[in-house]
């Protein structure tokens, strides 16, 4: 294949990849505490042998698909006055056990579940300092202070336990705004969590459908790139076709 066409097929697969995660933050732009994501391309370049005639070499410049990178900066923190809304404000994410293990979120959208515990919207629990939280009928109103204190009629009823770790970014993602890490989490020192509050998502969607539109003119450039290349070569070969031998 055409080394034209090759250095083609790699630009339109790195916007292909672009507009998958695009079109994912914006499906995401109302999840409580999600973190927009952009791909990270880098440049591969390829030595080709000469051409016919030639004596140096021909650097081919291909785009290579980096991965992912995750925009790690809090989201703005909306109150909704629910009583197991949680919102983290500063460094931190909650625990969560799940029936892989714990997990980690900034999602703080809690409920109580049929036994009482305080658990996300798919039933994972979260950790208090000494486990899970449980409340009763007969706590009343729960009260739960920045520092994680959860009171309620008859006194303490447990301590949100928040995580953090060296490298944010190494945290791997596992759906339903979760995150698992081999890394060892480490307490917050001072905590800062904010009752019937939640944090918003930090995509910004007018922005999304910027990077889209610029997205898609630069695959419609290399399309027409690819277009062009392949007439040409259509075109040598009607000419050689009319070459008598």
């Amino acid at each position: 294949m055409d080394s034209t066409l090759l250095i083609s097929l790699s630009h339109q697969i790195a916007a292909y990849r672009s507009m998958d995660v695009i079109a994912n933050n914006i499906a995401n732009a109302s999840t409580p505490a999600y973190k927009r994501e952009s791909m990270k391309f880098e440049e591969y370049v390829e030595n080709s042998p000469p051409a016919e005639g030639e004596d140096a070499q021909t650097a081919l410049s291909f785009v290579h698909d980096g991965g992912t990178m995750r925009d790690l900066r809090e989201g703005p923190i909306e109150k909704t006055n629910a009583q197991f809304d949680l919102a983290i404000n500063g460094p931190g994410y909650f625990t969560v056990k799940t029936a892989n293990g714990d997990r980690y979120t900034r999602n703080g959208h809690f409920t109580l579940d049929s036994e009482g515990r305080v658990a996300t919207q798919d039933g994972d629990l979260l950790q208090g300092d000494g486990g899970e939280i449980t409340v009763t009928s007969d706590d009343g109103d729960i009260h739960i202070a920045e520092d994680g204190t959860v009171t309620g009629a008859k006194g303490q009823l447990g301590k949100v336990k928040l995580a953090q770790f060296d490298d944010e970014r190494a945290l791997q993602k596992q759906g339903a705004s979760l995150y698992t890490t081999d890394q060892q989490p480490k307490t917050v020192e001072k905590a800062n969590i904010k009752q019937g509050a939640l944090e918003s998502s930090n995509v910004e969607p007018v922005v999304e459908i910027s990077h889209m539109l610029e997205v898609t003119r630069a695959y419609e450039m290399t399309a027409n790139l690819t277009q062009n290349q392949q007439q040409l070569m259509q075109q040598a070969i009607d000419k050689l076709g009319q070459v008598e031998s």
